[in-house]
């Protein structure tokens, strides 16, 4: 028996992957045409999930389409796997998928769900990433009907789009968008690469990973394929720039738990209510505290 066709045999009954045959295909031919047109913003008919549009029901869609028995699968929120969002998804994933080997090992997994994050680690040819999308158009800020939006992405005309960022140099002397930062997709769509941080953007360009990008409240899918150009929106005289994490004497800040320096940093706060940094991606932090307990023993 096709092993798509299994059921579980927990209390309730479900379809491997939950979602049926049907909706699978019909996803997956979403995702070929999607990666044959890069960038391009492929309708599908997104399914209803046993959870809120908005909680990741579109990279959950892609995820639960492509997944097989014998998949090893990390699911991660903002860089961390034992979050309330990446918990859920997980569970529910093991639930619907029996076989399905789970790691918070980034290197180990072959496909991986986010939301907010690329990891730290360099991903694989061999490594599928799913993205979850609440906004798939990046230029939904600029124009409210998608009707005059799908014209102007046609015709690759993103001036009002450039001219939104303009403003935001004369107004502040930079660009402040943080996060979603409008991203040329092999010299012609733009695309919202998601709600990740600019620190995670040049990460798009040349990846060898397959990276999906799944909305089901907007039911959109769009891909980066591998080794597809991706080049953030800027000025020649005004360069597009990552986070830097400097602080007040010019030094970058280090992880207050692993010492590492070149990782993307969440702020927080320490036992003693003092200010902190410490690695968002939570796997890569524990890779750097292992290395360096390593090294401090030997």
């Amino acid at each position: 028996m096709n092993p798509n066709y299994e059921l579980c045999t927990d209390e309730v009954a479900y379809n491997f992957g939950f979602l049926d045959e049907y909706a699978k295909r019909e996803v997956r031919r979403a995702i070929l045409k999607a990666i044959c047109i890069p960038g391009y913003q492929t309708p599908y008919a997104s399914r209803e999930m046993p959870m809120g549009r908005g909680f990741g029901t579109g990279g959950l869609q892609l995820t639960l389409s492509l997944i097989g028995p014998r998949e090893t699968l990390k699911v991660i929120d903002q860089g961390a796997d034992d979050s309330v969002n990446a918990v859920n998804l997980r569970q529910f994933i093991e639930l619907t998928c029996p076989g399905v080997t789970t790691t918070e090992n980034t290197r180990a997994a072959t496909l991986i769900q986010s939301r907010h994050r690329i990891p730290e680690q360099e991903l694989t040819e061999d490594q599928i990433l799913v993205l979850q999308v609440p906004y798939p158009d990046p230029l939904v800020i600029v124009e409210p009907s998608e009707r005059k939006r799908k014209v102007m992405h046609g015709e690759g005309d993103y001036s009002r789009l450039l001219t939104k960022l303009y403003e935001d140099i004369v107004r502040f002397d930079e660009i402040t968008i943080a996060h979603r930062y409008p991203t040329r997709i092999a010299s012609h769509y733009v695309i919202d690469p998601s709600p990740i941080p600019r620190f995670d953007v040049p990460k798009l360009h040349r990846s060898p990973t397959l990276i999906l990008f799944g909305a089901g409240r907007e039911r959109k899918i769009y891909a980066v394929p591998p080794y597809t150009e991706a080049v953030p929106l800027a000025f020649v005289d005004v360069p597009f720039r990552i986070e830097s994490f400097i602080d007040e004497h010019g030094v970058r800040r280090p992880c207050a738990r692993c010492g590492a320096t070149g990782s993307y940093l969440d702020e927080c706060f320490d036992a003693a209510g003092a200010k902190a940094y410490q690695c968002s991606d939570s796997d890569w932090c524990n890779e750097q505290l292992h290395s360096r307990t390593e090294g401090a023993s030997s």
